[in-house]
């Protein structure tokens, strides 16, 4: 069976009658012929074509008489019986895709909260009037999207939410297992759908898979899914609510159940599209029709536009006349704008080419200097060293300030004590006046005796403390004169290291000059010697290799020039060039193994190529006139790869720019004072500096004009130079050392003093104690205490100030340590980020040289492109115009063959006034007319392709609608077996269910008036009306017409394919016997069906079924409109 149509969002539902009648395509036949007209042969032909069309209208649905149908029925009863039969003694499987797995609804209709999973095969569930049973069927319509007008139970979404809220939502969890699983990898084993729905009438679907992961929330994504597994939410046959089930089992009529039959099936959804069709086909013959009297029309224009042309066809030597002298004068005016434009496009092409050579010229500039920068960024270093000494430096630094941090927290405890000792000697020295002023009178000559000998010893140790004072102070300043002169001399000796290393660097440039001396190769690398020997040894593909290019290359003034030149060619002299590329691995191997890495292979052929058009005027020197390049075929490398020959030289920058802007023609200029100069053919330009050589560059003995003994004396004279300047060093730091060492030796014999002195000050304290001591013996008991108590706070106080002193110090011998830490470590901290600076600003350097570099490629690849194109512009624009001279030639010669030759070409003036003469008459032959010869000749083809276009697309549209017709009719006979084949097998299946109850009936089928109709003979009419076997249902008790319509329904199911049946109240006009034989039919019914799960809803008991494997009996609470779950068993 075909798949129902997508869901639809309205809730209306169509109640014309389904039945396929026969269809009225013959009306046609009826219709008017076309009316008498003109005799002509396109009135013939579209006549013939309109009788092709209503011939084709036969009757399209004729129903099968009843002689077909008892035909029928006896060649396949007894098979599909036999079949039946077999298939109630086998059990069915479950379904793995397409049934329901559980429920859940929140606030819907009279549940709070209700959730329970249902069995895969047969489901009762069962509860008191008014629990909620049936708010089961109607949250499977929503949740799956049928209309709320099915379910009987409310005319829109908002009346299925729990009075007093404002939200309801529903899910239902559906099957997706097996290979026929909807979108397996995203949904897994189950779908879990949705649908939240508020008062206000808004509407939302949540499609998950089986983890909670949002798949889709879209309606048309619903509609896929139940397309896919066959749910028909909206069928009537598939979800038989509570109010259509009763009406069905107990008042429908046989149209009623025909009807039911029809779209429970969805044969009335194929019945009425086929008759769609064949109204849609029927009024496509009318059109055609109508059409086909267009065509003598067409046909009587298309005669008129032939006679019009022919008659403007007198007039065409006069066009051609006309045509003639526009070709003359168009021609005359074409070669003269060719041959301009080709002059124009030659000035592009020389514009170009100029632009490609200054982008070849400042491209080379930016390989040497991203050269040179690479080399400076080499040699430059790291600093791992100095960061590693920094961080050694930074730790001690850190202890040491630790330290401090713990001493000053020990002087503040240290001073507390002494202001607190401080104040208690005070008090006592106060109390012991007063007790002596008491005792004046009492051993006063010994008191006075013993009081100046303490007053002599305390003035004593009064001047010991200042001399200590002294010394400290002085020992403080010589560790400070000592801490300058070792940072001072620190200073000295990197500057003198620094000095070191420039001689160093010396030495070597005068050891090259001796390699010099020897070997004239060295300048150009390591081992050349041996590389040039090499080179004649080994056999090569091609020529030789020809290099270093230094070894053909002079510099005619190299005190001017050759500073400028080192930077600008120096690194090409250590080049070579091959012939064959099958050569540069071998080459490569020699120049790597002698520590030539850098020397650069160029692959030319040997072409002596003319370069003079690319050089400037004599009297601008450029590089290749400056120099003296004694091999040819290193000279075209250089003009090649350097553009030595167009490149300019100039004494500045200024004379350089002056140069370009003299020459008028943009180019690339190189001033002696370093800096390059661009100046652009269609005005504008540029200057950036050129970067000078390191001083130790291999590079530096290039172009001296002298020999290697006058350059070793020149480097000698540096090395001198750096040598005095270092000697000049040594006593300054010799002395520095001195006044290091003569302060610290200073200072360390003021410590012994300081310790001495300390000494004295400790004895002058024990005498002053022990005095004392004799005069508190004389003393009265309350003195002596006083005077105990105050020498232990003056010993007490001694000890603190000594631990001060101490403790001074130490803090002095950290900090002393510190400073020059400090200062270390702030050199370093200067040197990292000197280096560091360094480091970015080269690298910002190389990557701006870079930059210009591939702007440079980029103008290279944009202009050579550029030049390309305007070149096959101008070639092609000079093939035009000798084809147009060649054209206008050959059309003056075929002139001549009209007419005698004129003395003189005619001018364009003259041409145009016999032009105009031509033209003005035949303006006048238009104006009779009506029309150019033009429009004319084009209404003539239009008139043609009109008429030959409508008869293809009648022909066309003929043949597409018989197709169609006869593709409908094919598709009604099979409509018709389709539903032959159900209509026998609802009445096998009938009877055999009815015989379940010892019933015998049948049910009856008139297609051709839409009606369905049962005739049930019980037990006991058996016995009692032997003479009619057959009777009508409405004879019937309640209890066998609801078994009899079951049966039915049964029947029906076996004829749909949804995996999900659903009933509501089936057994409500039943008596006790009748019910328990249907619910047994059911069960096995539903065990015998094959991926099929079954929904029933009864109020009654269940205590004579029980629960099994494949029958899950789901009990609701009673009518308590709270929350619950439902319990199974």
């Amino acid at each position: 069976m075909p798949k129902r149509r997508a869901i639809a969002d309205s809730d209306e539902e169509n109640d014309s009658e389904p039945v396929l009648k026969r269809s009225r395509t013959n009306e046609s036949d009826e219709e008017d012929r076309p009316r008498t007209g003109r005799a002509t042969r396109g009135k013939e032909v579209a006549r013939n074509e309109t009788i092709e069309v209503d011939d084709d209208e036969d009757d399209a649905g004729v129903e099968p008489d009843a002689d077909e149908e008892a035909k029928f029925e006896a060649e396949n009863e007894e098979r599909i019986r036999e079949r039946v039969m077999n298939r109630s003694r086998s059990q069915g499987g479950i379904a793995e895709m397409g049934i329901i797995e559980s429920i859940e609804m929140h606030q819907f209709m009279c549940h709070k909260y209700l959730t329970f999973s249902l069995g895969p095969q047969i489901n009762f569930i069962i509860g008191h009037n008014g629990s909620g049973k049936s708010a089961v069927l109607s949250a499977l319509t929503v949740a799956l999207g049928g209309k709320a007008t099915s379910t009987g139970r409310g005319s829109g979404l908002k009346s299925f939410i729990r009075e007093g809220q404002a939200v309801s939502e529903v899910t239902v969890v559906l099957k997706n297992q097996g290979e026929e699983a909807y979108r397996p990898k995203e949904y897994g084993r189950s779908i879990v759908i949705t649908r939240r729905f508020t008062k206000e009438g808004a509407s939302s679907y949540k499609i998950k898979s089986r983890d909670g992961k949002v798949i889709s929330t879209k309606r048309e994504e619903l509609q896929a899914i139940c397309d896919h597994m066959n749910i028909q939410v909206d069928n009537p046959m598939n979800i038989l609510t509570q109010d259509s089930a009763r009406q069905f089992l107990s008042a429908s009529t046989p149209a009623d159940k025909y009807k039911f039959f029809l779209k429970g099936t969805q044969l009335s959804q194929l019945s009425e599209e086929y008759q769609t069709c064949m109204e849609n086909i029927s009024q496509t013959a009318k059109v055609l029709k109508r059409k086909s009297e267009v065509i003598p029309d067409l046909e009587e224009a298309l005669a008129e536009a032939r006679a019009r042309w022919e008659e403007a066809e007198k007039a065409r030597e006069q066009k051609n006349k006309s045509d003639e002298l526009k070709k003359e004068l168009a021609w005359a005016h074409e070669l003269e704008k060719q041959l301009t434009e080709v002059a124009h496009i030659r000035h592009r092409v020389e514009r170009c080419e100029a632009q490609v050579a200054g982008a070849q010229a400042d491209r080379i500039a930016c390989n040497e200097k991203v050269a040179a920068l690479e080399e400076e960024l080499d040699a430059l270093g790291n600093v791992e060293n100095l960061n590693r000494r920094r961080d050694e430096l930074g730790a001690r630094m850190k202890a040491n300030k630790t330290k401090l941090s713990q001493l000053r927290a020990d002087e503040k405890s240290i001073l507390e004590s002494k202001a607190g000792v401080d104040a208690t000697i005070a008090e006592l020295e106060k109390k012991i006046a007063d007790e002596q002023a008491r005792l004046e009178t009492r051993s006063k000559e010994k008191r006075d005796r013993a009081t100046a000998q303490l007053e002599q010893l305390n003035a004593t140790l009064a001047e010991t403390e200042q001399k200590l004072t002294r010394i400290v102070a002085e020992r403080q300043r010589l560790m400070g004169e000592a801490d300058a002169a070792k940072t001072e001399g620190g200073q000295l000796e990197q500057e003198q290291n620094q000095l070191r290393t420039r001689v160093m660097e010396c030495e070597e440039q005068i050891r090259k000059c001796a390699e010099l001396e020897k070997n004239t190769l060295a300048q150009y690398g390591s081992r050349m010697d041996w590389v040039l020997s090499e080179i004649k040894r080994r056999q090569w593909h091609g020529q030789p290799p020809v290099g270093p290019f230094g070894l053909y290359v002079k510099v005619r003034d190299p005190e001017r020039w050759g500073r400028l030149l080192r930077v600008v060619i120096g690194s090409a002299m250590s080049s070579f060039a091959i012939t064959d590329a099958r050569d540069r691995a071998a080459l490569a191997q020699i120049l790597h193994q002698s520590g030539n890495r850098h020397s650069q292979i160029i692959i030319s052929e040997v072409d002596l190529f003319d370069f003079s058009g690319g050089e400037p005027p004599p009297e601008y020197l450029t590089i290749l006139r400056a120099l003296e390049v004694n091999d040819e075929y290193v000279l075209r490398q250089l003009v090649n790869n350097l553009r030595i020959e167009s490149t300019l030289l100039a004494p500045n920058r200024a004379e350089a720019d002056k140069m370009l802007m003299n020459l008028g023609t943009g180019g690339v200029a190189m001033g002696a004072d370093l800096y390059r100069v661009v100046r652009f053919p269609e005005g504008g330009g540029q200057s950036s500096v050129i970067n000078d050589l390191r001083h130790n560059d291999p590079k530096q003995h290039l172009f001296r004009g002298s020999n290697a003994d006058a350059e070793r004396r020149r480097w000698q004279g540096e090395r001198d130079e750096y040598n005095a300047r270092l000697m000049g060093l040594g006593p300054r730091i010799t002395e520095l050392k001195a006044t290091y060492q003569r302060s610290r030796a200073a200072a360390a014999d003021l410590e012994r003093q300081e310790r001495e002195v300390n000494g004295k000050i400790r004895q002058l304290r024990t005498q002053i104690n022990n005095i004392q001591l004799e005069l508190n013996e004389d003393l009265p008991v309350n003195i002596q205490a006083l005077q105990e108590a105050l020498d232990e706070q003056r010993t007490e106080k001694e000890s603190i100030v000594h631990q001060y002193e101490q403790l001074i110090k130490e803090r002095e011998k950290v900090q002393q340590d510190q400073r020059p830490l400090m200062e270390e470590s702030d050199n370093l901290r200067v040197q990292i980020s000197q280096h560091s600076d360094k480091r970015v600003e080269i690298s910002e350097r190389l990557s701006a040289a870079v930059t210009e570099r591939m702007k440079a490629d980029n103008s290279i690849k944009h202009f050579s492109a550029k030049a390309d194109a305007e070149r096959e512009k101008l070639a092609a624009a000079e093939d035009i115009a000798k084809t147009l001279e060649e054209e206008f030639e050959a059309w003056s010669a075929k002139a001549s063959e009209y007419c005698l030759p004129y003395p003189n070409p005619r001018k364009v003036d003259v041409v145009k006034r016999n032009l105009d003469a031509v033209e003005a008459a035949l303006k006048e032959r238009e104006r009779r007319q009506g029309a150019t010869i033009e429009e004319i000749a084009d209404e003539l083809h239009k008139k043609e392709a009109a008429l030959a276009t409508a008869k293809m697309e009648l022909r066309a549209l003929n043949s597409l609608n018989r197709a169609l017709r006869k593709s409908v009719k094919l598709r009604l006979a099979r409509w018709h077996e389709f539903r032959r084949h159900i209509a026998l097998r609802c009445k096998v299946y009938f009877q055999y269910h009815l015989s379940n109850r010892g019933y015998f009936g049948k049910v009856l089928f008139d297609h051709v008036q839409g009606k369905l109709d049962l005739r049930v003979q019980t037990d006991d009419q058996t016995a009692t009306q032997q003479e009619t076997r057959d009777k009508d249902p409405r004879s019937l008790s309640g209890g066998e017409k609801s078994f009899s319509t079951i049966c039915l329904l049964l029947s029906l199911w076996e004829s749909i394919g949804c995996p999900i049946r659903c009933l509501d109240e089936f057994d409500v006009f039943m008596d006790a016997v009748n019910r328990r034989i249907s619910m047994k039919m059911m069960i096995d019914t539903a065990n015998a069906s094959k991926g099929k799960q079954y929904i029933l809803i009864t109020p009654q008991d269940m205590s004579n079924v029980k629960g099994g494997p494949t029958v899950r009996i789901h009990r609701m609470s009673d009518p308590e409109r709270g929350q619950g779950t439902l319990a199974f068993r």
